[in-house]
């Protein structure tokens, strides 16, 4: 029996029922590694020594959820609430809240593509933004399910097709490891190959929003949608905390893109704020604290999953899993496509990172492209489509765990049933089959 299969499953499967995504991991890597032949102790020894790996992912998303809170308490999400809540009307004219809705989404889906190329903040905007916002979808009676389609299109699309910010990255990863395995990558070859894929992101986000959750849901109000430190009508703001947030949002970007540390770029902002005076020194720990708290739970999943994704590669039963494939396969493209997709979907949906995922799969699945004389505009569509898969849906992923951070913060949101489950039925379906077409044509 496979090791990758068994420990996906089982991840999926602990996940499915509820159990703490940290644990599911956990079980999911130390089952794996059994199966895999290796030792219960070395087991944990290789899960322990990959933990390692996203340390200073977790330190980041900690000091993130600081900053988050520190910003929070100079009223600039209140002001935000304000603004949008004005827009909505509280009058019930269901044809102004309507076109609300539309424009809201807009702006998150536009403020969530912008995140990964124009202002690569990535998920760090989303408990700037999101949090304050619930009122307003409250108001709206917006499914957050589509709320969090909707980030999570904007957090994929952009880095698999556009090649700039993230997308360069992604684009440089995947360029650099088939061009490693024997095959020629030219400019222009990687935004031509996934033009397809990306479009079938489109038609799945098209279809979260005007099929799957277009239909009012209904959400409680709770006072941990609004600021704590508010007046009478819950909006409460000044010029001068407007100002502050907004300098040090900015200083926070500029200290974070060049040094391409969130860690740095949290602590420059968080200083700002404190250097203002908006915000006590002798209230730094109680906020400093609320705020790591509120993003824990990425951090400690992303942990965990490098933890899952050493005892993975550490099995070598991707290469066993690919190999079985190719035996299967006889030389149908059609089918080996298909396997190829698969395979990238299970690797992706364990270790929760597309960025990982294209080192392990290439070395293997180059050669076979080519031995199914797949050309390298196909090829590259494959393996950038089997990288991104899994992305959207995974419950390790920063594309899933990110706008759950955002949409829970009143317990009203499940990260996997309400995140993970439509953000994979939206997106990888409709990646698989026009990855799939695209192999085909190119």
């Amino acid at each position: 029996m496979n090791a990758v299969l068994v420990a996906v499953a089982v991840m999926l499967v602990l996940s499915l029922l509820r159990i703490n995504v940290v644990f599911s991991l956990a079980i999911g890597a130390l089952i794996g590694g059994l199966v895999g032949g290796i030792s219960l102790t070395d087991t944990v020894n290789i899960y322990t020594e990959g933990l390692g790996n996203s340390a200073s992912v977790a330190l980041s998303y900690g000091l993130l959820g600081a900053f988050a809170v520190v910003i929070s308490r100079t009223g600039l999400p209140n002001a935000v609430v304000a603004v949008a809540l004005k827009i909505v009307g509280r009058e019930g004219d269901t044809k102004r809240k309507a076109l609300s809705k539309v424009l809201i989404l807009l702006i998150i889906l536009i403020i969530s593509c912008f995140s990964q190329n124009v202002i690569p903040v990535h998920i760090a905007f989303i408990p700037l933004l999101i949090p304050p916002l619930l009122t307003v979808f409250n108001q709206l009676e917006i499914d957050r399910r589509l709320v969090a389609t909707v980030i999570t299109f904007g957090l994929v699309t952009p880095y698999m097709l556009l090649p700039a910010g993230f997308g360069k990255i992604y684009h440089d990863i995947l360029a650099t490891n088939i061009q490693e395995n024997g095959l020629v990558v030219h400019d222009g070859d990687i935004v031509k190959a996934m033009a397809l894929p990306a479009l079938g992101m489109v038609i799945g986000l098209l279809v979260a929003v005007f099929i799957s959750y277009r239909k009012p849901r209904v959400y409680k109000d709770s006072k941990l949608t609004v600021n704590e430190e508010t007046s009478d009508n819950g909006l409460s703001y000044t010029r001068k905390g407007i100002i502050i947030s907004l300098i040090a949002i900015f200083v926070a970007l500029a200290v974070q893109i060049p040094l391409d540390s969130m860690i740095f770029g949290s602590l420059a902002g968080i200083i700002v704020v404190y250097l203002s005076g908006v915000v006590k020194w002798n209230e730094a720990d109680t906020v400093l604290t609320d705020g790591m708290r509120m993003m824990a739970f990425i951090g400690f999943v992303m942990l965990s999953a490098s933890g899952f994704a050493k005892v993975i590669q550490e099995t070598g039963d991707v290469e066993t899993l690919v190999q079985g494939s190719v035996n299967l396969i006889g030389g149908n493209q059609v089918l080996g496509i298909l396997l190829m997709l698969v395979i990238g979907l299970l690797v992706t949906m364990g270790i929760g990172s597309s960025f990982s995922t294209i080192p392990i799969i290439a070395t293997i699945f180059v050669p076979l492209c080519l031995e199914l004389g797949l050309s390298p505009l196909a090829t590259i569509s494959v393996i950038g489509t089997a990288g991104a898969l899994g992305d959207a849906g995974s419950p390790a992923s920063d594309s899933t765990l990110g706008p759950t951070s955002g949409l829970s913060v009143d317990r009203q949101h499940n990260h996997i049933w309400d995140t993970c489950v439509p953000t994979f039925l939206h997106y990888n379906i409709p990646l698989i089959i026009f990855g799939w077409i695209a192999a085909l044509v190119l």
